[in-house]
């Protein structure tokens, strides 16, 4: 395993852009090759032995293609399978995302946080776990929103239904005294403009992408694999459709971009 080795990232579709997104901008020299499960879309209603499987299976991938990094950008999926993840593939850096608790807990002023996320992720012992160790004093509030992912997914960041759809979930947590909110899950930052308008200007919204990013940053150089220098290459693939995940990619990363099929064992 070298410094030039690329990062491996996966969502279970384009939600996971958020993140690398996140990660190329704090490590403009790392190599990164994100696979999104669209094929499998969304993981959040799926089981969890399901998105467990599917952990493995490109995990696995990631490691044929000599990566010295795993980022699991996807909630649910870091719920259902870090542990297991780490245990499969010990000599790999392997970093999840999870919701921030943590400062929204530091930030809330009413004592009451409001948490969109996925049903998968909500539902997990690791986000009952977390909660429980980072926020045992604020009252949290759920709200699974799995229309924002289809949303995503379709590629409709802006207009008439996207405001319709953000509308309801935000007013009710706004409503129950929540006056801080987090994005639960890799796909919401792209709608982020729109639950900022529903949500008020002095509302905080919280997401992970960032965090990562430096988590990423601290575990590559304490290993010695950080690459400080060179040009870096960004390789996208995916299980499903080749020429969607090519539009997608290009509008929410902001300029045009190629995809790739993931070779037809890993899918």
């Amino acid at each position: 395993m070298l410094s030039e080795s690329p990062i491996g990232i996966y969502d279970s579709g384009v939600g996971g852009l958020s993140v690398l997104r996140a990660i190329r901008d704090a490590l403009p020299h790392e190599s990164l090759l994100y696979v999104a499960d669209s094929a499998h879309v969304p993981y959040g209603e799926k089981t969890q032995e399901f998105v467990l499987q599917r952990a493995f299976a490109l995990a696995d991938y990631f490691v044929s293609r000599q990566a010295k990094a795993m980022v699991v950008a996807c909630n649910t999926a870091t719920a259902a399978a870090i542990a297991q993840l780490r245990k499969r593939h010990p000599g790999l850096i392997i970093i999840g995302v999870e919701p921030a608790i943590k400062p929204a807990a530091h930030l809330t002023h009413s004592g009451v946080v409001g948490v969109f996320a996925t049903t998968g992720t909500l539902a997990s012992p690791k986000f009952a776990a977390l909660v429980q160790r980072e926020a045992p004093e604020v009252r949290i509030l759920l709200r699974p929103c799995p229309e924002w992912v289809r949303l995503v997914e379709q590629g409709e960041l802006t207009g008439p239904a996207v405001d319709a759809a953000v509308q309801a979930p935000v007013a009710e947590l706004r409503a129950a005294g929540a006056d801080v909110l987090v994005l639960g899950c890799t796909h919401f930052p792209f709608l982020r403009d729109a639950i900022q308008a529903a949500a008020g200007p002095s509302v905080p919204l919280l997401e992970t992408g960032a965090p990562v990013a430096r988590w990423l940053r601290h575990q590559l150089q304490e290993k010695g694999l950080l690459r400080a220098t060179g040009a870096a290459d960004l390789h996208l693939e995916t299980t499903g459709s080749v020429p969607a995940l090519a539009a997608l990619a290009s509008r929410l990363l902001g300029k045009p971009h190629e995809a790739a099929a993931t070779p037809e064992r890993w899918r």
